[in-house]
């Protein structure tokens, strides 16, 4: 039978009932929903309309996450997921959806590989090194990022959609968004 999006099904505005003039269309079809959650990656992939792919991610745990104010992005581990607007089960289930709020962390004891290794300790000209000098007499990092630094994990939010685009990419939280999200883990 499978559960249909369709209208056709449903009374009209005055309670008659509508006529069916065609059986269930593909188009109409509802899937069930991804419930993406925390573990080595699994992702199946739909046929859709026009033959299309959609990703259906049902375990990750690695994204890409931005720094927005430092201008970095980098390849993160997901730890938990911390905060859910819509649905606290979500939250005990540790389930991955588009904005929620969730801890990255670097894995325990890991070491930078021979790149990252390179880029950070690659031999600048004195030009550089005096505008990176420069930069960093204004650069401020908020105390609330510090401390989470300290700590070893990030709170970060999912941009992407997991269940549509397999990937659970998103942004570091900072700045009033990130005191909002304080806010709501605490109480």
């Amino acid at each position: 039978m499978g559960i249909s999006r369709d209208n056709w099904h449903k009374r009209r505005k005055t309670g008659g009932k509508r006529k069916p003039y065609h059986k269930k269309r593909k188009y109409e079809l509802g899937r069930p929903a991804a419930n993406t959650k925390i573990g080595p990656r699994r992702i199946h992939t739909v046929r859709v309309r026009g033959g299309n792919k959609k990703y259906r991610a049902l375990r990750l745990d690695v994204g890409n996450f931005s720094w927005g104010s430092e201008c970095c992005t980098r390849k993160t581990r997901i730890i938990d997921v911390v905060y859910n607007a819509s649905n606290n089960e979500l939250v005990h289930t540790k389930t991955l959806m588009s904005h929620y709020v969730l801890p990255l962390g670097r894995k325990k004891g890991a070491k930078l590989t021979p790149e990252e290794e390179e880029i950070l300790n690659k031999k600048r000209s004195k030009q550089i090194e005096k505008k990176y000098d420069e930069r960093k007499k204004n650069a401020k990092i908020s105390s609330l990022l510090e401390e989470q630094f300290q700590q070893g994990k990030l709170l970060a939010c999912i941009a992407s959609r997991p269940g549509q685009c397999g990937r659970a990419d998103g942004y570091v939280l900072e700045g009033k968004e990130l005191e909002f999200y304080l806010r709501k883990i605490k109480a």
